[in-house]
């Protein structure tokens, strides 16, 4: 069978949760959309379920498979409905919904409910993304609630550059949400996983934590917060054939690697059809039988390879770790000129193995 996997540490998301929790003292939903970033939503959502406050997800789809698993906390869609037709399923399912625009408000004035919504009202306070805009906030609200089929309004925005710890961006847009929210009464939702970790005077009774559930840092600088996180996904695999070469000569295609000494190469049963990132560079760290060393060569779609001219005892069948708790995500997304957002969430081929349950 083939050797490349990923171990998911269940405890370690529950350990991530908590944080996002004890650093706010908010109610908190785990984000799990994009199959929890390729961690698997079910068993994330089953796992975080017995503490979590609820969850968010990108869609009515992705919600109706944690339904469908028998998960009962709240379920918020983060991109609302995309058709009228979809407000019947989230008012069977209760699920709730993000209104972020004036058509899905007037979708919700004109549909008839078998009972009301809880509506995230969503303004665009300056990521100029989705969301209404802060002149029409007060209107919206005051319709959401003439229609009688909203029993419960969340105010909600989303930061575009929290992650820039230096950045002004995040304090303008506190500053257009709280302007515009002005006199209304209800919770409200801002801080996303770098405003949980990095931006600890901002109000919110909600925060959503996304990417540092699966203990990765939002930032490209250390941050104290975020080196409190743990590390739930760990992608593994083995050494699949050593070959000792000469100083000058080429590994893998387009000969992007040439031996500036003898070098033991080690192939790894791991590539981009796997989700490593094929753009990660000589260099890119990875672990071999518990040593650091570095991949070399081009990434190829089932292989890839690596330096074992200082690691003498690996031999076939040694473990690799391309990351996890030795080698971050984080470290590997830089190399590549990515973010870990992206590398989690292109994982595919690659098993899933639970621990920690």
């Amino acid at each position: 069978m083939r050797p490349a996997r990923a171990l998911i540490d269940l405890q370690a998301l529950r350990h991530n949760y908590r944080l996002a929790r004890e650093l706010t003292g908010a109610k908190a939903l785990a984000v799990v959309k994009a199959d929890a970033y390729g961690h698997g939503a079910v068993r994330c959502a089953l796992a975080l379920e017995p503490e979590a406050d609820g969850f968010a997800v990108a869609c009515i789809e992705e919600a109706l498979e944690l339904r469908a698993a028998g998960i009962k906390a709240p379920v918020l869609l983060l991109e609302g409905f995309f058709e009228a037709s979809e407000l019947a399923l989230i008012v069977e399912h209760d699920l709730w919904c993000v209104v972020h625009s004036q058509w899905q408000l007037e979708a919700i004035e004109k549909t008839p409910l078998r009972k009301p919504l809880t509506a995230w009202l969503k303004m665009d306070t300056g990521m100029h993304r989705v969301g209404l805009h802060p002149k029409d906030y007060h209107d919206a609200y005051q319709r959401l609630l003439a229609s009688g089929k909203v029993a419960r309004i969340v105010l909600m925005s989303h930061f575009a550059r929290a992650d820039e710890l230096d950045a002004a961006a995040t304090e303008q847009q506190v500053a257009v949400f709280e302007a515009a929210r002005l006199g209304l009464s209800a919770e409200c939702s801002l801080r996303n996983s770098p405003a949980v970790l990095g931006w600890p005077n901002i109000k919110s009774d909600w925060v959503r934590p996304g990417i540092m559930l699966y203990g990765a840092t939002p930032f490209e600088v250390g941050q104290a917060e975020a080196a409190r996180l743990q590390p739930v996904m760990t992608l593994q695999s083995r050494i699949i054939g050593v070959r000792e070469l000469p100083a000058g000569e080429p590994v893998g295609y387009g000969a992007r690697f040439v031996s500036p000494r003898p070098t033991r190469v080690g192939v790894v049963a791991m590539g981009y059809a796997d989700g490593y990132p094929r753009q990660a560079p000589t260099g890119t760290p990875v672990v071999v039988a518990g040593k650091r060393t570095q991949l070399i060569g081009r990434v190829s779609m089932d292989m890839l390879c690596v330096d074992l001219t200082e690691v003498p005892e690996a031999t076939l069948g040694s473990p690799v770790e391309l990351w996890g708790k030795q080698v971050l995500a984080s470290d590997v997304a830089i190399q590549a000129g990515t973010i870990p957002y992206q590398i989690f969430c292109n994982l595919k081929r690659v098993p899933l193995d639970y621990i920690g349950d």
